[in-house]
């Protein structure tokens, strides 16, 4: 093909490759097109693919996924061919209130930003979000690494009480059983600053740290976990019950979210390979 002489013979222009080939030059262009054309296709049906699977990827993470899947592409090409296609929509997001502050319990100076984690299970940060349902909310506690963003424990329920977050706490505990200097990352709601929650971090020799009343930017890596969580699986769904929700939940996190998604902080890779490399290292 002409376009397997030019690729040879980089010098050569395309007056002379059409002498070459005894072809004219709208022949060449229309040629050129078409490739493109056959090239676009199939980029969109493999972006298209990942998209499917990623609902919430914007087109740096689709162009990483592309070279994991061993179809390089341009990250410029790849954009203009998810606006083309209209794939780089947005999901609409609601909101449900699910941190109450108003308490007389004890509230513990933020830490946070004094550790920069250099390992696994040195920075452990928590949030509770809402989960929309088919008869109104159940909610999620979870528990994040902050240095591989992997989610160590979480759980579900109908009740926003402190036996929520207590349970994804201590599923955290059993699946790592870190060391006793942990530093353990909150915001300031009731359920964190309870009494039971407090004692199970002491019992395991646990360090207490809370953000800043009102400041969600203080535990911003939750933030932005929850912020996935509910562009790229919650809002895409129409959850029947808890049960159901956990049952996609369960899947998202365990499977998707710690052993497959691309991070951008990572280095783009997923959590648990993260892991893996800094062990291995």
């Amino acid at each position: 093909m002409i376009t397997d002489a030019r690729h040879a013979h980089p010098t050569v222009s395309v007056r002379r490759l059409c002498e070459l080939h005894d072809v004219s030059r709208s022949w060449y262009a229309h040629q050129q097109g078409r490739d493109a054309e056959d090239h676009d296709q199939l980029l969109a049906e493999d972006i298209e693919a990942i998209v499917l699977k990623w609902g919430g990827y914007g087109y740096r993470r689709v162009t990483h996924e592309l070279a994991r899947r061993g179809r390089p592409a341009n990250h410029k090409c790849v954009l203009r061919v998810m606006r083309e296609r209209r794939l780089l929509c947005r999901s609409k997001r609601r909101y449900q209130a699910t941190t109450d502050s108003t308490h007389s319990e004890t509230r513990f100076p933020n830490l946070l930003p004094h550790v920069i984690p250099t390992r696994p299970d040195q920075v452990w940060q928590a949030d509770l979000t809402y989960i929309r349902v088919k008869e109104g909310f159940v909610y999620l506690a979870c528990v994040l690494d902050s240095f591989t963003r992997e989610v160590v424990g979480w759980a579900m329920s109908r009740f926003m009480d402190a036996a929520l977050p207590l349970t994804a706490l201590n599923n955290a505990l059993a699946a790592r059983c870190p060391a006793a200097d942990l530093l353990h990352h909150s915001d300031q709601g009731v359920q964190y600053a309870s009494r039971v929650y407090v004692d199970r971090l002491r019992s395991m020799g646990v360090t207490p740290s809370m953000s800043r009343k009102g400041n969600p930017y203080d535990n911003a890596r939750m933030e932005s976990f929850y912020k996935t969580l509910k562009n790229e699986e919650v809002d895409l769904q129409d959850y029947l019950d808890l049960d159901d929700a956990q049952h996609h939940l369960d899947r998202f996190i365990g499977e998707l979210y710690n052993r497959e998604r691309l991070h951008s902080s990572l280095g783009y890779v997923p959590p648990v390979e993260f892991a893996a490399r800094y062990h291995s290292a």
